[in-house]
């Protein structure tokens, strides 16, 4: 039995989390699963986890940060897998570092299941009320104000508000406010936040028209079918303890089967299916002549080029417009045609992002090759909304002007549902941290995407919608994503979301991967030991591995395998990392006075005084910040140092 909603400041909530996206459900999830109180807000219960853009989840390091957030305890995996109608290895031909794992899934299937998980969780209360504002006690955060006028008290809040704030949204010349079509928008947060001194500015997103799929000429598109054997986001391995891993298996384990769906009350059974079942197809098709030249005679009616859209938009997910002038040599352009789900008819055009007038979509639309009849269901816009530069914030994702007050998500100038939900873990299992008094999780640049993702938020900021690349990360050959468990164990124990049994077969895991790694380094058999042996024709020499090695599950023997063939990589890999991390021990304190620093450059002395980094490491990131200067500023520490003792 969940206990009465409480309000009011003398019964105030461990944790309040406002907005029931990607980022939401996982900051609210992660809070009540350590056993904190937690309140979730958001202003309509029927869009929890809505998926307002394309509905896939992974992709070129998306993919690893999911399975890097079900190392950590949290749900995107899992309901990934449970509704996924499609599976896709990205770069499968390339090496295993990079390597992504890709699922289009069913969109109400997705939220649905999610809100049902966030509804069934012990300790989190879902309540629909929209947060008008935050109320403070000196510099701290004690609370929110809602539009019906009732206040909730808590020891710590997360915002996680999406596109909503103040969110305008754009078709040609006609603007409507809301932070998604059909959704509200949220106006008086704003206002607290520049309150308390937060800076806020303008980004901008897009999103394409949706169709009728019985309207699509198939016969001129390009059939993309799904992987035969599908790879799975989440550690199934680990759950149940079973030697799963491919879907095949599944059938053959019925009590997995049960676990995946229990029931938790007579009637009620979680959305979903089998994990890699019955998936569908999706389409390749492209543009034409006719579309570009359409496009560009009335670019002067795109609120993007008519400078009525003020916020940037994401570089890496241009609007079709953006398309037609800045790859003027190309001719046609790619289009995905993707189903939303397996009940319904409607399909997203992965490509055609714009902003352009209702009727001028229509005649691109119909330009498009087999779109010639295409019936138009809902049109594409362009949305802008308020987000807080990141640089103010410390790297556990809480306000350093405001006590207690998290972030996570696209307020934070992030693009994408993977980065959002990576976040919102984060930044709820560090509310709850704060609320005990312990020292927050944070993940390093040597861990994860996810320590990547924040390190490059507060440390560089973004003057765009930030989306994770492999390239962003250093030390990505130490980031295969099958290898997520075994680098965050320590961060999984530490966060406490990771049950107890699970937490155990990682840890046995990690010590069989660990073991067999070094057997094969030191056992000999003819040619050398089993490690050269593989890393001169692996093909060949995985048939004389030991059996006793070739009896374990395929995620280990995977892992091994990985370790052995890239050992000299992933050797220099490390060495760069021990290096970082010798600057990285050089703490600095928070209130040290960077402008005091003789010699020091006022640009870097600005942006260290702005950003005030946690160790010399972080500042060493900085954009403006050089090696003359972390000299400097290592002799300053040091002084500063002496003058304390």
């Amino acid at each position: 039995m969940k206990p009465p909603l409480k309000f009011g400041p003398h019964q105030p909530y461990d944790v309040i989390v406002c907005g029931a996206g990607h980022a939401g459900c996982e900051a609210a999830l992660a809070a009540a699963r350590m056993g904190a109180d937690t309140l979730l807000l958001t202003g309509n219960l029927d869009t929890i986890a809505q998926m307002s853009c394309n509905p896939a989840i992974g992709g070129q390091a998306k993919g690893h940060m999911v399975r890097e957030i079900d190392a950590l305890g949290g749900e995107m995996a899992l309901n990934t897998d449970l509704t996924a109608i499609q599976y896709r290895l990205l770069n499968a031909s390339k090496g295993p570092a990079v390597q992504a794992p890709r699922a289009q899934c069913d969109k109400k299937a997705y939220q649905f299941r999610l809100k049902h998980v966030v509804e069934r969780q012990p300790n989190l209360t879902a309540f629909q009320a929209m947060v008008d504002g935050l109320i403070f006690e000196g510099d701290a955060v004690t609370g929110v104000k809602t539009n019906l006028d009732v206040e909730f008290y808590a020891k710590t809040v997360v915002v996680t508000t999406g596109t909503f704030l103040r969110g305008l949204m754009h078709i040609g010349k006609n603007r409507n406010e809301g932070g998604r079509l059909g959704d509200f928008s949220a106006k008086g947060l704003s206002g607290s936040f520049l309150e308390a001194g937060i800076k806020l500015e303008r980004l901008k997103t897009g999103t394409p028209p949706r169709i009728l799929g019985s309207s699509i000429d198939f016969s001129q598109c390009e059939e993309q079918l799904g992987d035969e054997w599908p790879t799975l986001f989440a550690f199934y391995d680990t759950r149940f303890g079973e030697r799963v891993f491919h879907v095949e298996q599944f059938k053959d384990h019925p009590g997995l089967c049960e676990a995946l769906f229990h029931v938790e009350q007579p009637g009620q059974r979680t959305a979903g299916w089998l994990p890699g079942t019955n998936q569908v197809a999706c389409w390749e098709t492209t543009t034409t002549e006719q579309t570009a030249e359409l496009i560009r005679d009335n670019l002067h009616l795109s609120p993007l080029y008519g400078g009525m859209i003020e916020g940037v938009g994401p570089r890496y997910c241009p609007s079709i417009e953006d398309k037609v002038v800045k790859f003027a040599d190309k001719p046609v352009h790619k289009l995905f045609l993707e189903p939303e789900g397996r009940n319904t008819d409607e399909w997203y055009i992965n490509g055609l992002s714009t902003s352009l007038p209702f009727e001028l979509q229509l005649d691109i639309l119909r330009s498009v090759k087999g779109l010639a009849n295409a019936v138009m269901l809902r049109p594409a816009y362009a949305v802008e909304y308020d987000f807080a530069p990141p640089t103010q914030l410390y790297p556990s994702l809480e306000s350093k002007l405001v006590e207690g007050l998290f972030f996570a998500g696209q307020i934070n100038g992030t693009s994408g549902y993977e980065e959002a939900a990576g976040q919102g873990l984060l930044a709820g299992v560090n509310a709850v941290r704060k609320v005990r008094g312990e020292a927050p999780v944070v993940l390093g640049r040597d861990e994860a995407y996810l320590g990547v993702l924040i390190d490059d938020l507060v440390t560089k900021g973004t003057q765009e919608p930030y989306r994770m690349f492999s390239s962003r990360a250093e030390y990505r050959l130490l980031f295969n994503h099958p290898s997520a468990e075994l680098r965050l164990l320590k961060h999984a124990d530490a966060a406490g979301l990771v049950p107890a049994e699970r937490l155990e077969r990682m840890k046995e895991k990690a010590e069989a991967v660990s073991g067999w790694t070094e057997r094969l380094e030191r056992e000999t058999t003819r040619g050398g030991t089993y490690a050269d042996l593989l890393r001169r024709n692996r093909t060949s020499a995985e048939a004389g591995l030991p059996a006793e090695f070739l009896a374990l599950s395929e995620a280990v023997r995977e892992e091994v395998m990985y370790r052995v063939c890239y050992r000299g990589y992933l050797e220099r890999e490390m060495r760069h990392v021990e290096k970082l991390k010798s600057v990285s021990k050089i703490k600095l304190p928070r209130d040290f006075n960077y402008l005091e620093i003789s010699g020091l450059r006022k640009e870097s002395a600005l942006k260290l005084a702005e950003i005030r980094p946690a160790d010399l490491g972080q500042a060493s990131r900085i954009s403006g910040v050089n090696p003359a200067d972390i000299s400097l500023l290592m002799v300053a520490v040091k002084a500063h140092r002496d003058d304390k003792s």
